[in-house]
């Protein structure tokens, strides 16, 4: 069996993780300590999703990110129901409107039996004014994943954009063979 699938635990090299591992295996949390780790922990919000089941919708208000314990996730565009990604256990997605409030730019829809964690704006911003310091580790290394994504999704569009690679110079300056020439009839 994987990871988290009995009970949220697992045995890794005689070594039993658990969901704060798992945490702390996300990039947004990895710089924490394990109070702020514990601080975080009280305020998520536990879901379970049966297989095909809407996390949420594109379009609608995002509140805030979700964390897979256990389960995979399919990201569909709505137009052309294009499965866009898949994620699985201790993966995150939909963490834009942490930062921003704004809406969902995907569906997410539970592809297996899940329970997910939400990680929502209104808690984040409680955090923020219980404990000011951790609030802005979490938002900086929220800001830094978002940055890379977008990066990466500007190197894919420069990809899409550019013109074609004209052919070597080989290629352009060769003639048919004598012999091929001679073969071909008009």
């Amino acid at each position: 069996m994987d990871f988290l699938s009995i009970f949220g635990l697992k045995r890794q090299e005689g070594k039993r993780v658990t969901f704060r591992d798992t945490l702390r295996s996300i990039p947004i949390f990895s710089e924490l300590g394990r109070r702020e780790l514990a601080s975080v922990e009280r305020i998520l919000h536990k879901r379970e999703y049966s297989a095909g089941e809407v996390i949420f919708r594109q379009d609608e208000p995002g509140l805030g990110m979700y964390i897979i314990e256990t389960g995979r996730v399919s990201i569909l565009t709505d137009e052309s129901h294009e499965n866009m990604t898949e994620l699985g256990d201790g993966e995150f997605f939909g963490e834009l409107p942490l930062l921003d409030g704004g809406s969902r730019s995907a569906t997410a829809v539970a592809k297996t039996a899940c329970r997910i964690f939400g990680f929502f704006q209104p808690d984040l911003f409680a955090l923020i004014e219980r404990n000011p310091r951790l609030g802005v580790k979490i938002v900086l290394s929220l800001a830094a994943i978002i940055g890379m994504r977008l990066r990466a999704v500007n190197e894919r569009v420069q990809g899409l954009l550019a013109p074609p690679a004209p052919p070597p110079a080989a290629a352009r300056h060769s003639r048919p063979k004598k012999s091929d020439e001679g073969s071909r009839r008009p």
